[in-house]
C-alpha cells in the first residue's frame, strides 16, 4: 500500500493560481489528479505518467493545468493557473502502486476553492 498525502489547497481569486502537490511514501508508476464538485461524481483532471512524460489532460483543465512529478521526492504537482470557480473541487491524488494500468492508491483530497 502506498500512502498519498495532498498539500496545497486553498482558497483564491478567479485568475489566481495555485499548486498542489502529492508525496507518495514510495515511488510509484502513473501518478494523476481527480477532482469532485459539491453534488458531482469525481472526473479525471490529468495524469502523468512513470517518467514524467505521457502527461494527459481533460479538456476543461487544458492550457490552464500543469502536471509534472519529481522522482527523487515521491511528487506530483498540479499547477493551477487562470482558475475559475468552475474549479472549485475537493482535489484527490491518486496512482498506479503496480503497473497494472489502474490508480489503486488514492489521496484523502485537498480544498481548492475559487471566488468570482
Amino acid at each position: 500500500q502506498v500512502h498519498l498525502v495532498e498539500s496545497g489547497g486553498g482558497l483564491v481569486q478567479a485568475g489566481g493560481s495555485l499548486r498542489l502537490s502529492c508525496a507518495a511514501s514510495r515511488r510509484t508508476f502513473r501518478m494523476g489528479w481527480f477532482r469532485q464538485a459539491p453534488g458531482k461524481e469525481r472526473e479525471f483532471v490529468s495524469s502523468v505518467g512513470s517518467s514524467g512524460g505521457r502527461t494527459y489532460y481533460a479538456n476543461s483543465v487544458s492550457g490552464r493545468f500543469t502536471i509534472s512529478r519529481d522522482n527523487a521526492k515521491n511528487t506530483v504537482y498540479l499547477q493551477m493557473n487562470s482558475l475559475k470557480p468552475v474549479d472549485t473541487a475537493v482535489y484527490f491524488c491518486a496512482t498506479d502502486t503496480d503497473g497494472n494500468g489502474s490508480y489503486d492508491s488514492w489521496g484523502q483530497g485537498t480544498q481548492v476553492t475559487v471566488t468570482s
